[in-house]
């Protein structure tokens, strides 16, 4: 069986975040506005937004034409995350410098993955995966 790589998708993790931004729908929109212009990504129709009352955060969803990208805060515990999914490979963007400007992130947690690739995949079956993912 052949496997061939069907994109790449990064999960982030900024903590230490100013709760002020994190409650504004429109610094949220900012900060996708910018990875979205950064990595030359195309928004499809309308970007989705919800905003959660006081004190509660907001929750973004942007139909990409390579995919899509999710960003949802917890002002409460000063923690935004994102996800982004590219349908094909792009350039790392830089996180933690973004995320420290626009979100004054103190701390950004970034993992990325190959999607499509089935032998990192199988990963995910081992037990300890299993375990250590609850």
């Amino acid at each position: 069986m052949s496997h061939k790589l069907t994109g790449v998708e990064w999960v982030v993790d900024a903590a230490g975040c100013d709760t002020g931004k994190l409650r504004c729908l429109t610094a949220i929109q900012d900060a996708c506005d910018q990875i979205i212009a950064d990595l030359d990504l195309k928004v499809v129709g309308t970007p989705q937004s919800h905003q959660f009352p006081e004190p509660g955060g907001v929750t973004l969803l942007y139909l990409l034409s390579e995919s899509h990208l999710a960003a949802h805060t917890y002002p409460e515990h000063g923690i935004a995350t994102f996800n982004l999914y590219c349908c094909r490979r792009r350039n790392d963007w830089a996180w933690q410098q973004h995320l420290s400007i626009l979100l004054s992130a103190q701390h950004v947690n970034v993992r990325s993955f190959d999607r499509g690739d089935l032998t990192a995949s199988t990963r995910w079956a081992d037990p300890v995966h299993t375990r250590t993912m609850r």
